[in-house]
């Protein structure tokens, strides 16, 4: 009889489900991440956590209870160098399952189980840090922040008239260039009509 048997079997027998539990947790404890059934997760979920605490404390018996669990060298090692200082300062939660969609032939909801440290797109992403400004007295350094703004708004404006004045100096030299050019060919009319009336 399964009366209060409240955990998901799996559709196998016991010794099936738990070595098939021992190599997810490696394959996981290795890779970091891996895709599985939404209720294999769930389950290795349960099977993982309370390894990970464990590794936290690394004595020659918590290495030993893990290793009665996982059965791989490889595994309790990479468990006890790699993770357990990465985890140390989280008190437990230390897998996230994302789900993925349905699988193709059978249509079971897949997923991505993964240990939640050592994911670098989540980790990664920082907080903004937002200041918040008074109009209050200020102290020295938002004192010292506004000569700062001033020095640099100073600067900016003074090579800001210096370009203008350039600017203003190639205008004014390109006009004097095309008055002499225009006043040219006026000479030259004014010349051909004294010589045209000098004829006549």
């Amino acid at each position: 009889m399964r009366h209060g048997k409240k955990f998901n079997h799996l559709g196998r027998k016991t010794a099936h489900r738990k070595a098939m539990l021992t190599n997810m947790a490696c394959s996981l404890i290795e890779h970091k991440s891996i895709n599985t059934t939404i209720a294999k997760a769930k389950a290795l979920r349960g099977f993982v956590e309370p390894l990970i605490t464990k590794s936290k404390t690394d004595s020659t018996h918590s290495r030993r209870v893990v290793f009665s669990n996982l059965q791989n060298k490889e595994a309790v090692t990479e468990l006890f160098r790699e993770i357990a200082p990465k985890v140390a300062n989280r008190p437990g939660g230390y897998t996230r399952i994302i789900r993925t969609g349905y699988r193709l032939g059978d249509n079971a909801e897949m997923c991505m189980i993964e240990l939640v440290d050592f994911n670098e797109i989540y980790t990664n992403e920082k907080a903004k840090t937002t200041t918040r400004r008074s109009r209050r007295g200020g102290s020295s350094k938002a004192a010292a922040s506004t000569e700062e703004v001033t020095t640099e708004e100073t600067v900016v404006e003074a090579t800001e008239v210096e370009t203008v004045e350039a600017v203003e100096e190639s205008v004014e030299e390109v006009k004097k260039v095309e008055e002499d050019s225009s006043e040219e060919p006026e000479a030259k009319a004014d010349d051909s009509e004294e010589a045209e009336t000098e004829e006549k």
